[in-house]
């Protein structure tokens, strides 16, 4: 990850070999980690002040706060926050348009916000707001930046370049013209080079500023795109990353606060949620159902990391147990997608596995004794059998909502987006009597069969050592395991660990390590794996930063698909992969 302290150092490197730099920002911004919404967004606007932003244009997560609290925002922050389709009482709530004249060169800059934004935050939140027609804002702009004389005009969009929007970049590129370049956000669609449509040039960078994109735009009128990474540009601003360290201590006293409490033990352990019916998980599941109303809650177990015991709870006790500043989606799915999921769920029990689903909605029973892919017994929505044909809404997190652990809800409509979890667990918490949670409810049940209660002492035994083998593996434990298999007395655990330690150095060792780091760890250790660069098309999101180690690993036959990013590993897992790389 890049992270702003590389976008500062790449700006200054530009700016000292003599180039004009304009610094944009494509949104939803403000809005997501911790860092971000324990202060409302206001240590990200302090944060881009600090690197150097020209300007910006708001995502539909960057109204999560309330549209007010953005207007707010948009006054801390030196720099114009842009939209020029934002529509309040006739007029827009922001800026439409900015010039910015260096070097003798006029910039007319405009921003343009996705009209999906009115279900993809929390109606409250844009009460009063209506969203125009990106096409028809673009066109306006493009009239009235090209009146002021300018050189060059760049809409900074929020669209995205995604089929199923209505409203994309490459539609306002394809129906308007006098647009040098898009800087587009929303879809986190990746184009290496840009996207070139008519005279206009699109460029998107992903997310999570993974990668740092730039344009380069010559006095002839040439225009080029491309992305620089952590492997071409590793360079960071220390004054930056002090700042970030600084804020976070700060933050300390802010995530020390009491911000809800609950009269019950909330069972977050690992062989609870990833193998059983949790109240936890219920609870969690309830939320997205309380704040979205949508007919079902599926949630991958492994998104909840630990207990929360009863008693006051610290948001720093919420972001222990919820570390991935996920948010809520709504998703249109048939019976036969839900159906999908559950057995994609169950398919690893009795291993401790992310994908088991915790539930809401509906009440289910799966037997653990028949094949993968036939272990759901019975499913009922409101007191009805579930109905392979019927569509129905279900309320996931964004990393299920991307394909994660289930495949097939990916490619199913979304109907929303809502704010972050922890934020919508919150309110849920506080606006509802948790002593119903003293205990499972049995919405979520295993079918004991015969075969099980007659398990001989010799299988039990089995049993206990296949489970004690399911210990999930520590990231201190397997960058040893690599070194010991490796036997390349050049190799050193700085090669391996690069980018997994915090901003201090620390490997943090005693962390369970995740699937897709223990990936990216091996890749590193074996330089002389045969290494293809055909591309793989993966079933599951993978994070860019990880693609081409996970590619790698795929086409030398050391993993196969679907990659569970999230899942933690256990040491038979890892031994078998190393075993496989060493033959």
């Amino acid at each position: 990850n890049m992270g702003f302290a590389g976008v500062s150092a790449l700006k200054k490197e530009y700016e000292k070999a003599g180039a004009t730099v304009l610094l944009l920002d494509a949104g939803d911004t403000l809005h997501g980690l911790p860092f971000a919404t324990v202060e409302e967004g206001e240590s990200i606007v302090s944060l881009m002040n600090m690197v150097g932003y020209d300007a910006m244009t708001p995502g539909n997560h960057d109204f999560n706060y309330g549209y007010q609290r953005l207007l707010e925002l948009a006054e801390m922050a030196n720099f114009p926050i842009l939209s020029a389709n934002c529509i309040k009482d006739d007029k827009t709530i922001l800026p439409e348009n900015t010039i910015i004249e260096k070097n003798g060169i006029r910039y007319g800059i405009f921003g343009l916000s996705t009209p999906e934004t009115a279900t993809a935050t929390n109606p409250k939140n844009i009460e009063g707001i209506t969203f125009e027609n990106p096409v028809a804002a673009a066109e306006k702009q493009i009239a009235a930046l090209e009146a002021e004389n300018v050189d060059h005009i760049i809409a900074i969009s929020h669209l995205g370049t995604a089929q199923a929007s209505e409203y994309t970049s490459k539609r306002v590129a394809e129906e308007t013209k006098g647009i040098d370049v898009i800087i587009d956000g929303h879809s986190h669609t990746v184009l290496e080079n840009g996207l070139t449509v008519g005279d206009t040039l699109i460029a998107s960078t992903g997310e999570y500023i993974n990668s740092i994109g730039v344009v380069v735009l010559d006095e002839e009128g040439n225009k080029e795109a491309f992305l620089v990474n952590a492997e071409t540009f590793s360079q960071k601003d220390e004054d930056v990353i002090k700042y970030i360290n600084d804020e976070k201590a700060n933050q300390d006293t802010l995530l020390s606060e009491v911000v809800t409490t609950t009269s019950v033990d909330l069972d977050g352990t690992r062989n609870t949620v990833r193998t059983k019916e949790s109240n936890f998980g219920n609870l969690v599941c309830d939320a997205f159902l309380a704040e979205t109303g949508a007919d079902v809650a599926i949630l991958n177990g492994g998104t909840i990391r630990d207990s929360i015991k009863a008693g006051d709870i610290t948001q720093k006790d919420l972001i222990t147990v919820f570390p991935f500043g996920n948010y809520v989606v709504t998703k249109e799915v048939s019976g036969a997608v839900i159906l999908q999921a559950l057995e994609e769920g169950f398919a690893g029990y009795p291993d401790e596995v992310g994908a088991f689903p915790q539930i809401a909605g509906m009440k289910v029973q799966f037997d653990p004794s028949k094949e993968v892919g036939e272990r759901v017994v019975s499913v009922e929505i409101d007191g009805k059998e579930l109905d392979e044909n019927t569509l129905y809404v279900a309320a996931v997190n964004d990393y299920v909502a991307s394909g994660g652990d289930y495949t097939e809800i990916q490619n199913c409509k979304t109907v929303g987006e809502y704010s972050s979890m922890i934020e919508i667990i919150v309110d849920y918490m506080e606006n509802t009597d948790l002593s119903k949670y003293a205990t499972t409810d049995g919405r979520l049940t295993m079918i004991e069969t015969a075969t099980e209660q007659e398990t001989t002492i010799e299988q039990e035994t089995v049993t206990v050592q296949q489970r004690k083998d399911q210990t999930p593996v520590t990231r201190g434990e397997v960058v040893e395991m690599i070194l010991e298999k490796a036997e390349n007395e050049s190799l050193k655990k700085e090669d391996i660990i690069k980018g997994y330690g915090t901003q201090d150095g620390d490997l943090k060792e005693q962390q369970p390590i995740t699937k897709i780091e223990c990936i990216v760890m091996i890749d590193r250790a074996f330089a002389d794996l045969p290494k293809t660069e055909e591309s793989v098309s993966f079933t599951v999101a993978v994070p860019q930063w990880a693609e081409q180690a996970t590619n790698h690993l795929i086409n030398a036959g050391i993993i196969t698909q679907p990659i569970n990013p999230q899942d933690t590993m256990t040491k038979t897992e890892v031994e078998a992969m190393l075993d496989d790389i060493v033959a």
